[in-house]
Formats: C-alpha cells, sequence, structure tokens
C-alpha cells in the first residue's frame, strides 16, 4: 500500500495537481470583530486579527473555508497555521496556545480532506530572521537564534503531526536559514516518531530579480535546500503568476523533484488589496502548463475558491511537468545527480 508522498507522486505524474487559496483572504472578507477571534478564550491582549486563532475560536468556520476550497477542485489543503509559532502567537500573547492551535487546524482539514486528498501542514516563516539584523547599526545582531527557531518549529510540527497531516509545508521563505531551521526541526520530529514527515517547501522573491530578502537567487535557494530531498518545491507569493513565469521556469530546470507554484491574485492595489479576477489569474497560471513547468499549481494572498475553481478548470487535462533526469538538471545547475527519495 502507498504511503501519502507515494500516492500523491504518482497521482502528479498523471495530472496537474491543485492546492487551495488563501485562508486570510477568506477570513478578511468575513469581517469579523474581535470577539470572533476570541472566541471567549481567556487571553489579555486584543486578538483581532489573529487568523490561527480561529482553529480554536471558531473552528466551524476554518472548516468552512477549507470545505470551499475542496469543493472548488484543490487536492492539497493546507492548514490555516501560517503564524501558529510562538515568536508569531507572541504578538497575541498567544504562546501556551500554539500546540493546540495546529493539532486543532491540522484535525478540521483532516476532516475535512478526508481520504482522497492530501493535508499539508503550513509552516510560515515567522517574523524574524536569522540572516540579517534588524538593527541598522549592529549587523552582528539577531534577534533570534538557529537552535531557538529549530525549537520554536518543533513545537509546531509536533501538533500539526499530533493533528494528522501528510506533509509540512515550510512557505514563503523570505529566508533561507530559516526554511534550514525549519527543515532541521521536521528532522528532530521525524527522529521523535519514528518514521518520515515529507516535506514541501516554498519560497518567496522580494523582487524581480529573482531573489528572496536574505539575498538567494532561485538557483542558490534550490542548492541550499535540496539536502532535504522535499517532496515538492516550488514558489508563492511574491507577485501575480505572469510576474513570476520567468522565475518558476528558471526553479522548473532544476529541480529533480516536484514543482509547486501557487502566486497572489495579482498585485495589491493602494489599499493592499487583491483585484485580479479568476479569470486572469487561471489564464496566467495556464501558460504555465502549456510551457511544462508545473506539477502543482494553487493560490496565495487574494485568491478566493473562484479563483482555484478557475485554476483548476484551465489546466484540467494538461500534461504535468516532467522531472529533469539528473544529466539534464547536472548540466543546467552544474551540480551532483541527486535519487529522488521515495
Amino acid at each position: 500500500m502507498m504511503n501519502a508522498a507515494e500516492r500523491l507522486r504518482a497521482e502528479a505524474g498523471r495530472r496537474i495537481l491543485i492546492k487551495d487559496g488563501a485562508y486570510g483572504t477568506e477570513v478578511q472578507q468575513r469581517r469579523l470583530g474581535e470577539a470572533d477571534y476570541r472566541g471567549g478564550l481567556a487571553l489579555d491582549r486584543d486578538q483581532k486579527g489573529n487568523n490561527d486563532l480561529l482553529n480554536l475560536a471558531r473552528p466551524e468556520l476554518v472548516r468552512e473555508i477549507a470545505q470551499s476550497f475542496a469543493d472548488a477542485g484543490a487536492d492539497i489543503l493546507a492548514t490555516n497555521t501560517f503564524n501558529a509559532n510562538r515568536i508569531s502567537q507572541a504578538d497575541y500573547g498567544a504562546e501556551r496556545l500554539v500546540r493546540e492551535i495546529n493539532a486543532a487546524s491540522a484535525r478540521i482539514v483532516r476532516e475535512v480532506a478526508g481520504a482522497g486528498r492530501w493535508v499539508a501542514g503550513a509552516v510560515g516563516p515567522t517574523n524574524k530572521t536569522l540572516s540579517l539584523s534588524p538593527d541598522v547599526d549592529d549587523p552582528g545582531y539577531r534577534e533570534v537564534d538557529f537552535d531557538t527557531l529549530s525549537d520554536i518549529y518543533v513545537e509546531q510540527v509536533e501538533g500539526l503531526v499530533e493533528g494528522g497531516v501528510d506533509f509540512v509545508l515550510i512557505e514563503t521563505v523570505f529566508d533561507t536559514l530559516n526554511a534550514k531551521a525549519a527543515i532541521h526541526a521536521v528532522r528532530r520530529v521525524e527522529q521523535s516518531i519514528g518514521r518520515a514527515l515529507p516535506i514541501m517547501l516554498s519560497m518567496t522573491i522580494t523582487d524581480l530579480s529573482g531573489r528572496n530578502l536574505s539575498g538567494h537567487s532561485i538557483e542558490a535557494f534550490w542548492a541550499s535546500v535540496r539536502h532535504a530531498r522535499p517532496l515538492s518545491v516550488g514558489l508563492n507569493c511574491s507577485f501575480g503568476a505572469a510576474q513570476l513565469r520567468a522565475h518558476v521556469a528558471a526553479l522548473s530546470g532544476i529541480a529533480d523533484t516536484l514543482l509547486m507554484a501557487y502566486p497572489n491574485a495579482g498585485l495589491p492595489n493602494d489599499l493592499g488589496e487583491y483585484d485580479e479576477c479568476p479569470a486572469t489569474t487561471s489564464a496566467q497560471v495556464r501558460q504555465w502548463a502549456e510551457q511544462g513547468l508545473v506539477n502543482i499549481v494553487g493560490g496565495c494572498c487574494g485568491t478566493t475558491p473562484a479563483h482555484i475553481r478557475a485554476i483548476a478548470e484551465a489546466v484540467r487535462g494538461m500534461a504535468p511537468r516532467r522531472i529533469p533526469t539528473p544529466e539534464r538538471r547536472t548540466l543546467l545547475a552544474g551540480i551532483e545527480p541527486m535519487t529522488l527519495a521515495a
């Protein structure tokens, strides 16, 4: 019997798979008040905007959002846990609830996913960086160190595993060293649970040159993380699909694993809102598919169930990307071949 990773690889060899869209966008559209976010939990600070806490305060709402993406055609459903870590939850004084938040979200999404879909435990980058100093007068200063960040990620990943995720999605990687701390944490959890825990990695670029905030190009990022043998690697957030195309193409040519890309619904307007309609986003993502660049597509900021439905329809019946052979990948990247782990 195949495990979750093997099933996903097999299905991705037959068709382009669909990831879900943005929880944050769906939550914002519901115009919740502070009491909705708090849900009667005993917390001292204002909780408005703490989307992750909704897993405990309003589980029916999180379930509704996950179901809407499933109904739109998503094969992979992520948990509502992008900021469910001690660093991010410290802003709300909710650090003690981190493991509970992650486990609850994973259970909710697992229930929606059932047997026919996959659940990815979403792990965000936190609002700290290991590579850069927040103090321009002290370049060597860091607000957090590697071991501490790894510990913080261990707590989150343990909660996600408790709730039943299939994979850990380390996403919106603006600092490659942060991602490596998350990878390190996943490996620690693997040792404690005695089984493999597949990783998905997704970088975000901060300018059109194709670099993340810590200065890594697409190629450098892949060279830095490929030792983790991720189930998938890709790009998310950053810009709209049109601006991401060249960078998706660059990664597609060198990554000897599945490629997942999920862009924003275009660029934000002056109010920070996303106006790009589903037809526009899906037409641009279809171009990725026509060029054979992707195995999994979905949406990030601004994408709704309507966007995911349109994307699913746009790529239906199209051939998935062929993973580059070791010889071709070596030619493109100048690095040693790697056998894709099962």
